[in-house]
């Protein structure tokens, strides 16, 4: 082997990675990018869980039991409801994981050393969100149940504090239930952007550019042209994925199909629409793929598919808020999980049509119809 040819070989790679500033900032940001997203957002330790109290009782012992819940950092008393309809309504918007309910006798009850209920309504679509939500409150209501013996100790001393619990949505909390919903999402955006970046940047590199630029066909038309028929193999992807989450994971769909493919279509524009931005600004379908993975693990992370948002930090909370996946999910999971209708997801519908203009635009905008 001679070695000279070997160098020299090694000193024209390094020269062609250094002409290549693309590739140069994924070698450098690609690394620390999933070290501090991994871990910031790979954390599964939820506190401050935004909670509704519905509170009947007016005695002095609701507000010390309230103020313990607050105390123990891991609820937020963000909500007060005038009904169980009203937690019902926080609870599927997803403003709230969780709902309090103190019934009108319980400072009495405490008084007459009666067992005094309290009961917990949970969120049961992140099983990891509901069982800290469990647990946290079964810690809280033990531990005042102890104070409480203690500090009546020689006198009538109530049975206990008695919580009750109620899971809505997942009684089970199925890490299944939870799981399928976010992966037909992760799914559907990694297909659709890998298809798209390589879209405009395949036509460069098998020389048909040319026939587009000498077209009459302007920059929108092409664009959009482009995407119509990824929307339509999303489509198809997206009704196998659901075909198989009901009937091979027995995953039940409990909202409306129609409603959950209206929000796909949406979210399809959206996705394609970044995969269009990867392709007219890469320069091969190589630098296209390497976008496309720079792009996807962000929103595997950061999206609430693998760790629960109400854990990340608020910098990280703040930047999931930024990726059209985030939004996905919660329609995926609402529909499928909690039968959520448009009223519960009109928000989510306007975010995710203004991501698909936003994105859509960009990629017009960003396409030359000029050979470099």
């Amino acid at each position: 082997m001679n070695h000279k040819r070997v160098l020299s070989i090694i000193r024209k790679e390094f020269f062609q990675i250094k002409r290549d500033k693309r590739t140069i900032a994924i070698i450098i940001m690609m690394p620390i990018m999933e070290l501090l997203l991994f871990g910031y957002a790979a954390s599964t330790s939820v506190d401050h869980i935004p909670t509704v109290v519905y509170n009947n009782d007016i005695g002095s012992e609701s507000s010390e039991l309230l103020y313990n819940f607050v105390n123990s950092q891991y609820f937020d008393l963000d909500y007060n409801a005038n009904s169980i309809q009203e937690i019902e309504e926080y609870i599927d918007n997803g403003d709230a994981k969780a709902g309090i309910v103190i019934p009108p006798e319980y400072s009495e009850d405490l008084k007459d050393g009666k067992s005094a209920q309290i009961q917990l309504i949970v969120d049961g679509t992140d099983p990891t969100t509901a069982q800290t939500i469990l647990s946290s409150a079964g810690g809280v209501v033990q531990s005042m149940s102890v104070d409480i013996i203690q500090e009546t100790r020689g006198a009538i001393v109530p049975k206990s504090l008695d919580l009750r619990s109620r899971v809505w949505y997942n009684p089970d909390m199925s890490s299944i239930y939870f799981n399928i919903p976010g992966l037909i999402g992760v799914i559907l955006q990694t297909v659709t952007l890998m298809l798209t970046s390589f879209s405009i940047v395949r036509e460069r590199e098998r020389g048909t550019m040319e026939q587009l630029i000498v077209t009459p066909i302007t920059k929108m038309e092409l664009m959009i042209g482009k995407i119509i028929p990824y929307v339509i193999i999303g489509f198809v992807d997206i009704v196998l994925a659901l075909a198989l989450s009901v009937f091979w994971f027995r995953v039940p769909i409990a909202g409306s199909i129609t409603l959950l493919l209206l929000f796909s279509a949406v979210f399809l524009f959206g996705a394609l629409g970044v995969g269009l931005i990867i392709s007219t600004v890469s320069k091969s379908q190589l630098q296209a793929m390497q976008l496309s993975m720079f792009m996807i693990m962000p929103n595997i992370l950061l999206s609430g598919y693998m760790f629960p948002r109400e854990a990340m930090p608020d910098i990280i909370h703040v930047l999931s808020n930024v990726l059209p996946l985030t939004y996905f999910i919660k329609v995926l999971r609402g529909i499928i999980l909690k039968g959520n209708g448009f009223g519960e997801l009109y928000r989510e519908f306007v975010i995710l049509v203004v991501f698909g203009i936003v994105f859509l635009a960009l990629a017009t905008l960003k396409f030359k119809k000029k050979i470099d």
